[in-house]
Formats: C-alpha cells, sequence, structure tokens
C-alpha cells in the first residue's frame, strides 16, 4: 500500500493569514475557534473562562498556569462517544471510546472522562498509577508503549487491564511470560500494526509508516508479514488472549480519508488470519488523531461526520471482506482536552525588532515558554495569543511570542498580530493547550511546571499544583 500523507500546512497557513489584521478591533476577535466554548470577552475587554475572569486566575493562582474548561472537556467527550456510537450503530457494531492519556492525564481529567461514559487509554506506568488513582476499574484501561517495562506489564497485570496493546513480537513473549510466572487467567492483548498511511501534521507525529518504532508493518514483500507473525505468535502462547488488531495512523489529523484507508488495511489482516486460522478476532482498534482548531479560521474535524465515514468505510469493506463486524474502539485525545484549555501568561519584556526585509517584528516575553508548551520548538506547531486582560487598542503589530529560556527557538506564538499598546503586566492567553502542554512539560532552567487550574459554573480549583523551587531543590540530593 502505498503511503499517503494528510498534512494540515496549508489549513495552518491559511488560518494565520485569517487572524487579526493591521487596524482590526483585537477585543472583539473572541470567541470562537480555537477558543473553548466557555471563553467569553466582557464588555471591559477582559476575558472570561467558565464564567471566571482571568484577572481573578491570575490574582488567585499566579501565570503561567493551565486554565482547563471542565464544561467544554466533557461536552466534547460525550460528543464523541455518542458520534460514533450512534454511527457504529447504525452498521450493527458496537464501539468503545478510550481518552487517550497521553494528551494530557490527571486524576481529575480520568474521572471526568470515565463519568462522560469513556474508558481511559495510558502509555506509560505513569499514566496507569493516575487513571487507577482516580478509581477506573481496571477493566475500562489500556496499556500502550514501545518498550514497556516488566513493572510496567506486571502492574497491568495486577490491575486486570482489559487489554494489554504488544508492540513487537520480543514483547509477545515478555507479556506471555509474565502470566506464565503469576498464573491466573490468559492476559487480553491486542497487536499493534503499520498500515504504510502516513497521516498526520510532522514526521514526528505520524505513526504508521515503516520507517518508525511503533507497531508491527502489514506490508509482505515475502513470506507473512510482521503483523501476521505476531498475530500468530499471540495464538500459540496459552497465556494469552487474542483480544483483536490495533492501528494508530498519526495525530493531528484534518483529512478523513487516512482513517478509512487504514481501517480497510486493518480488517483485510482480520479476514486474512480468519482464512489461515479460522479465528476472527472480536476488536479493530481505529486508533484516534482527530485534529483540532489551532489558530483562527481553521477547522476541526467533524466528530458526527468522521464517525459516519469512518462507520460508512468499514461496513463496505466489511461487505466485501464477506466478515461478521467485530467489536471496534477508537483513541481521542487531543480532540477532547486540547480546545478545552489555555494557558495564561503574564508579559514582561516588549521589544521591537527591524527585519532584514524592513519590517518590524515586536518581540513579547512571557514568563513561561518552551518549558509549558514544546510543541513550537520541536516541530515548528503554530498557536494563536490574544490579550485577554484589558481592553486593548484597535492597531495592532507583528508580534512573536517567545519565552524566558536560555534558548532562540523558545518561541510560544510564531506569529501573531497583537495589540500596538501590548505592555508588561498584560495577561496573554494562548488557545488550545490543554492537550501535550502540561503533559510534555519540563523544568528546563529550572523553571517550576505551571499549575493546571479546573473552571466550571464561575468557580476555580486547582487540579496539579504549581511547581515550587522546594519540590526542585528536593530531588537534588547534594
Amino acid at each position: 500500500m502505498a503511503q499517503r500523507r494528510h498534512p494540515p500546512g496549508a489549513r495552518q497557513r491559511a488560518g494565520s493569514a485569517r487572524g487579526h489584521r493591521p487596524g482590526a478591533d483585537v477585543t472583539t476577535f473572541i470567541p470562537g475557534e480555537p477558543w473553548s466554548t466557555g471563553v467569553a470577552r466582557a464588555a471591559d475587554g477582559s476575558v472570561t473562562v467558565g464564567g471566571v475572569g482571568v484577572r481573578t486566575l491570575a490574582s488567585q493562582h499566579g501565570t503561567p498556569a493551565y486554565v482547563l474548561d471542565e464544561a467544554d472537556l466533557r461536552a466534547r467527550a460525550r460528543g464523541y462517544r455518542r458520534a460514533f456510537e450512534t454511527a457504529f450503530a447504525e452498521i450493527g457494531a458496537g464501539i468503545d471510546v478510550y481518552y487517550a492519556g497521553k494528551a494530557f492525564l490527571s486524576v481529575a481529567v480520568a474521572r471526568w472522562v470515565h463519568e462522560e461514559g469513556l474508558r481511559v487509554d495510558t502509555a506509560t506506568g505513569g499514566e496507569l498509577a493516575v487513571a487507577l488513582r482516580a478509581g477506573i476499574p481496571g477493566a475500562h484501561l489500556g496499556l500502550h508503549g514501545n518498550n514497556k517495562s516488566d513493572a510496567e506489564i506486571a502492574r497491568a497485570l495486577d490491575a486486570g487491564v482489559g487489554r494489554i496493546i504488544v508492540d513487537s513480537l520480543v514483547e509477545v513473549d515478555r507479556v506471555a511470560d509474565a502470566v506464565a510466572a503469576r498464573g491466573g487467567a490468559p492476559a487480553p492483548v491486542m497487536v499493534r500494526v503499520t498500515t504504510g498511511v502516513h497521516a498526520g501534521g510532522h514526521e514526528y507525529i505520524s505513526t504508521a509508516h515503516e520507517d518508525q518504532k511503533f507497531g508491527l508493518s502489514i506490508a509482505s514483500p515475502d513470506g507473512d508479514s510482521p503483523a501476521m507473525q505476531g498475530l500468530l505468535k499471540v495464538l500459540a502462547r496459552p497465556e494469552l488472549r487474542l483480544l483483536g488488531i490495533h492501528s494508530h495512523i498519526g495525530s493531528q489529523i484534518l483529512d478523513p480519508s487516512g482513517f478509512e484507508v487504514a481501517a480497510r488495511a486493518v480488517l483485510t489482516l482480520r479476514a486474512r488470519l480468519a482464512e489461515r486460522t479460522g479465528v476472527q478476532v472480536e476488536e479493530v482498534d481505529l486508533g484516534g488523531g482527530y485534529g483540532i482548531a489551532y489558530l483562527p479560521g481553521e477547522v476541526a474535524l467533524d466528530p458526527d461526520r468522521i464517525a459516519k465515514d469512518i462507520a460508512g468505510s468499514v461496513e463496505a469493506s466489511n461487505a466485501e471482506l464477506g466478515t461478521a463486524l467485530p467489536r471496534f474502539s477508537i483513541e481521542p485525545g487531543r480532540a477532547i482536552v486540547g480546545p478545552a484549555g489555555l494557558t495564561l501568561y503574564t508579559v514582561g519584556t516588549v521589544k521591537p525588532v527591524r527585519l532584514d526585509d524592513g519590517r518590524t517584528r515586536t518581540y513579547v516575553s512571557v514568563d513561561g515558554g518552551m518549558s509549558d508548551n514544546l510543541r513550537p520548538a520541536l516541530y515548528g506547531a503554530r498557536y494563536h495569543a490574544e490579550v485577554v486582560g484589558r481592553r486593548a487598542s484597535m492597531q495592532t503589530v507583528l508580534a512573536r511570542v517567545v519565552g524566558k529560556h536560555c534558548e532562540s527557538g523558545d518561541i510560544v506564538v510564531h506569529e501573531v498580530q497583537l495589540p500596538a499598546d501590548i505592555r508588561a503586566g498584560d495577561l496573554l492567553a494562548v488557545a488550545a493547550t490543554g492537550a501535550y502542554g502540561r503533559s510534555m512539560a519540563s523544568n528546563y532552567n529550572h523553571v517550576p511546571r505551571p499549575p493546571v487550574v479546573g473552571v466550571a459554573k464561575g468557580t476555580s480549583r486547582v487540579l496539579v499544583r504549581r511547581e515550587t523551587e522546594d519540590d526542585l531543590l528536593a530531588l537534588d540530593l547534594g
């Protein structure tokens, strides 16, 4: 199968062009994507999130701070579950929706999504520990990972997780040997396969092409493919129960055709296994990667549309293959938590810089940076920012929002039109940072990580507290 790429770069550039223009009234741009549904601008130009003013949030919790709109997150979780349950029920198939905890996981978020009917997918022992602390039943948890430790496998077995996704041939034996050593019922496993569909916004987040670390390829130039070998190996180990086949093609995908092509490839593999062994695996996981809007003018994937498209595609594929429909599962993460979050900063140094082409770019430094949002530095991710604490000038300047770290690549927002009167002390919000902001955060330059503050119904509470210098020093044993 030829690789197919679905880059969102053109959409991002189009969105940037449709953002603030010099002379635009920047105090009226909110609400709307990429902000959460709970973000609104008040008459005085300041912004509220979930009914709580950003000035109140800054005074109570400090900056930088991740702010998470609980109602928005819950609504997105419900929306994905209902859309996919409805679409797949129409073709006579069941489906489970797993929240991909790698996007952002805390005890509160795990509870919220589970209360909305989602299960939780974890990728490490740490994520599994958070989900268990939240009280999520083991049967509603999955464990991913391309290099699981013995301790992680043991913990998953102890917790009775509903599925362990094996990522390599050697891992089949490692999980089986762990079960054999402890006894008990066979462990439910899925085999992760790579379909050759190359989707996502950047090479680093495209996960189904051949030349990368995840999964077992379905390609077979001669003999059995690695994916088929993995499935047969699981069937040969009585300590394991082959639950199904897992596929994940990438992240921040805005073209639904990639999901449909990958689904057909996985269902074809399932049919070939059935022809060879008589075993029709009971479940197929189609992964996640559903794209969101990061810039004004971008359009996120619609859950109802994508659910209907994928359901129609798998129904047609199964009819051609002559196989019974399996149960399905999907793993949205960013699509649920990303738009629900924003990062609130305080502006420090504002410095105009003359460019070679004669333009002037205003560098706006904030009190965070790449330590709380690594994505712009890691792979050029684009974000949108606005002054949110007051009514600002109607005139704008070309700006770049940068952090406080000792790196020239410490960029939070590459290019945005900000008010010409932006100044030290202003509150600046960056939209759609709920996914991968806190989960990829670091202590670079010994900067403590910001808190995660939940807002709902006019109140705020700390979900994950701010780190302190004492926290950092407590790790240093001298």
